[in-house]
């Protein structure tokens, strides 16, 4: 992704007449989390040729912001 999603990466699938993201960080040296990993950080379900909301969007840059600050992501 880029601009202020810039380090966060998207799994994109369709199928049900919609759009169906997931969007993680890549932890190449997470000590913590046993070596490196994928964070699944969370996801949304759009139809298909529609823009995701800001809101949308904020709520992953948040989970990121506490990800990275305590590791661990709190809903």
């Amino acid at each position: 992704m880029h601009d202020d999603m810039a380090g966060i990466y998207e799994i994109r699938v369709q199928g049900g007449g919609a759009n169906h993201r997931l969007f993680c960080l890549l932890e190449r040296n997470a000590d913590d989390l046993g070596g490196p990993a994928i964070i699944c950080l969370g996801g949304l379900t759009k139809p298909v040729r529609s823009a995701a909301t800001p809101r949308d969007y904020k709520r992953i840059r948040q989970y990121v912001n506490e990800f990275r600050k305590r590791r661990t992501v709190y809903r």
